[in-house]
């Protein structure tokens, strides 16, 4: 469902993503992970089509992202680390207005709304604004708009950012169901205990470079260690030893 073809991302003299060639298929849950200043999010801005590469091409569902971009986007919900919200719409006015961008009209559309207010437990809000909600509320709603229209691909940067745990134990069940219904997901996260329970295979990308792709049993091997958990193996990978021995030092 989607892939990079020796994608590179340059700005002036930095080069933020260098020739990284991946592919997620359908039905699965991906885990994007790296570091700050990575190129996590530069990746997933030109897969949503919100940059264009300095090279080469993405490809969603098929279709170049930046040949035919409308295309593109009509199979994809994102959800951004850092969401806009029109604070002056209520909860439902939102859903409604992107449901039309998107164009689910009618029953179908009330049918839909409906089915999210109570899936994301905020139909007591529905006609609240959005200005009186709380960060973890908004988050619940830009979820619900990103898969308003049954999206084949889901782009999620930072899922759990501001959810309490009843809230992440209903996204991370959301984003399985989604894989159950041959949907894809693509997730950057720094929670990597959420990554090791959800994701289906793991990226790591480290200064540009894409540096280990695997289930969490390959990225075992590659890390040639013993390490056992997926925080042992990032730090491993992207040289942050020094740091475990550091934490491991404090707790002891």
């Amino acid at each position: 469902m989607i892939e990079l073809r020796e994608v590179t991302k340059r700005y002036r003299d930095l080069t933020a993503v260098n020739r990284l060639s991946l592919h997620v298929g359908r039905g699965e849950v991906f885990g994007f992970l790296g570091p700050n200043g990575a190129g996590k999010t530069t990746t997933i801005k030109m897969i949503a089509g919100l940059m264009r590469p300095t090279e080469g091409s993405i490809l969603v569902g098929g279709i170049d992202v930046a040949v035919d971009p409308m295309r593109a986007k009509a199979l994809m919900g994102f959800i951004p680390d850092r969401p806009f919200l029109y604070e002056k719409l209520t909860g439902e006015e939102l859903l409604r207005f992107v449901g039309g961008l998107y164009r689910v009209e009618g029953r179908r559309l009330d049918q839909r709304v409906d089915e999210l207010f109570e899936l994301f437990g905020l139909k007591d809000f529905r006609h609240e604004w959005i200005e009186g909600y709380s960060h973890g509320m908004r988050q619940r709603l830009v979820m619900s708009a990103a898969i308003l229209h049954h999206p084949d691909v889901v782009i999620v940067d930072e899922p759990m950012v501001g959810l309490d745990p009843q809230g992440a134990r209903l996204v991370k069940s959301i984003f399985r169901e989604q894989c159950t219904r041959g949907k894809t997901v693509f997730m950057s996260t720094h929670t990597l205990g959420v990554a090791e329970e959800v994701c289906d295979r793991i990226g790591i990308i480290h200064k540009g470079e894409l540096i280990a792709l695997g289930t969490k049993e390959e990225l075992q091997q590659q890390a040639k260690g013993d390490a056992d958990r997926l925080e042992s193996i990032f730090l491993q990978l992207t040289g942050g030893e020094g740091m475990t021995r550091v934490v491991e030092h404090l707790k002891s």
